[in-house]
C-alpha cells in the first residue's frame, strides 16, 4: 500500500515538486499551469517566458539535465533548441 506521510504538508516554491508534466514548446501558447521549475533533458537554447514577465528571454546553453529554477508561464518553440522538457510543479 502506498502512503505518503508528506499529503497533508504545504506546498511551496521551496518544497520539492509532487508532480510534472512534458512540455511542448508552443510560439503561441501559454502552458496550462505555471511550472515551478525546468528540467531540461537534452540541452541546448530555451527560450521561456516567466510568471510574471511581458516579454521572453532566451536562456542559452542549458546543459543537459539541468533544473532551472524558474517560474514559467511559457516554453517558445522559435529559437528553442533544448529537447525532452519537464515541467516541475
Amino acid at each position: 500500500m502506498f502512503a505518503d506521510p508528506f499529503e497533508n504538508a504545504a506546498s511551496s516554491l521551496v518544497a520539492p515538486s509532487s508532480d510534472c508534466f512534458e512540455i511542448t514548446p508552443d510560439d503561441n501558447a501559454d502552458l496550462a499551469r505555471a511550472a515551478k521549475a525546468i528540467y531540461v533533458g537534452t540541452g541546448g537554447d530555451l527560450v521561456v517566458r516567466l510568471v510574471k514577465s511581458d516579454s521572453d528571454v532566451t536562456f542559452r546553453n542549458v546543459i543537459s539535465g539541468s533544473i532551472l529554477d524558474l517560474r514559467v508561464r511559457a516554453v517558445r518553440q522559435a529559437g528553442t533548441t533544448a529537447a525532452d522538457v519537464v515541467g516541475l510543479a
